[in-house]
């Protein structure tokens, strides 16, 4: 007995430390986050509140419940029907519409989409089954699954899908906007300080909803123009022999009909664009780290890793897959 409670007392601490990670709505780095934080605690205190008061009169009716008349009140009836009128009409009424005021109106105002002209820097992020695309307008930049802005910089962030409604969700950053079929969604992304912030698509989308994650990496503004005049170049040329041939068999196989690398003859859409690929911290949506051994894994068997996604397996040999992941671990 004492061994299964220690166990339930484990497993819960265990949960309710995952919720205070990277993605959660708690550890707020920006203005808009901030806000949302603050009405998530008073809308848990009114709940707690209404919880209590609910237990509370559950337990007094059971210890009454043998006496004549309305339970705690004997026969003082106007008395019980003034605490209910009170407590269960008055009370709710007042907090649901204090509620509803912070929710649906402040806190909208002060998270809402901003305008073209209030914004220094403007992105595009479009939702695929299962990763996000993203372009960087008036540059030849493009990456997948990592989105990198500057600190303290207002990031208007246009939003589309390519196939169905996705959700684009960076809980320490911004609140969650969807993506809908044949329509463009903005929202505003701002961080407050440097780091690698975790998003995720909160609408269920398909068999790998769950691994359709991505990251949000937020740095000086120097180092974020450093970083951008990278992407805008083009691939750089494969350099040894076993890149030279992970390069040739890129462009005879199958992949760079699917995928696209700058400065090369590969400008497939259906997957990620590759041009950078080494420079970025994961694969697959954030589901494994981009290592060369993650990398020749996912290569040799993706349907392993991310059961459903459009990444075939190509069959081949493994000597072949380590050129392939040679050359591509070269492309930063």
């Amino acid at each position: 007995m004492v061994r299964g409670l220690g166990i339930g007392i484990s497993v819960a601490c265990v949960l309710l430390l995952a919720g205070c990670g990277r993605q959660s709505t708690l550890s707020p780095r920006s203005p808009q986050t901030h806000a949302i934080r603050t009405l998530w605690w008073w809308m848990l205190a009114a709940a707690t509140v209404v919880f209590l008061g609910a237990v509370t009169m559950l337990i007094l009716a059971w210890v009454t419940r043998g006496r004549k008349g309305l339970p705690f009140f004997g026969e003082r009836e106007p008395v019980a029907q003034g605490l209910v009128v009170v407590f269960g009409i008055a009370i709710p009424i007042v907090a649901l519409i204090a509620l509803f005021g912070g929710a649906d109106v402040y806190l909208v105002g002060q998270t809402a989409p901003p305008g073209p002209r209030t914004t220094a820097l403007t992105i595009q992020v479009v939702g695929h089954q299962w990763w996000w695309e993203i372009h960087y307008p008036g540059t030849r930049a493009v990456t997948a699954n990592e989105i990198h802005i500057p600190v303290n910089t207002r990031v208007n962030v246009v939003t589309t899908t390519a196939d169905v409604i996705h959700s684009f969700w960076v809980p320490q950053l911004a609140r969650k906007i969807d993506l809908v079929p044949g329509r463009r969604n903005r929202i505003l992304l701002y961080a407050s300080r440097p780091g690698v912030y975790r998003g995720q698509c909160a609408e269920f989308c398909g068999l790998q909803h769950a691994h359709m994650s991505l990251e949000v990496v937020a740095q000086p503004a120097q180092a974020y123009r450093a970083w951008l005049a990278d992407m805008t170049s083009p691939a750089p040329p494969a350099t040894g022999a076993a890149a030279a041939t992970g390069l040739h068999l890129f462009m005879a196989d199958q992949c760079a009909s699917c995928h696209q690398i700058r400065g090369t003859s590969a400008s497939g859409t259906v997957g990620p664009d590759l041009t950078h690929l080494a420079s970025r911290r994961t694969l697959a949506a954030a589901t494994i780290p981009n290592v060369p051994g993650e990398l020749e894994r996912w290569i040799l068997n993706p349907q392993n890793i991310k059961p459903g996604d459009r990444m075939p397996d190509l069959g081949l040999p493994r000597s072949q897959v380590k050129d392939i992941v040679t050359y591509l671990d070269g492309l930063k």
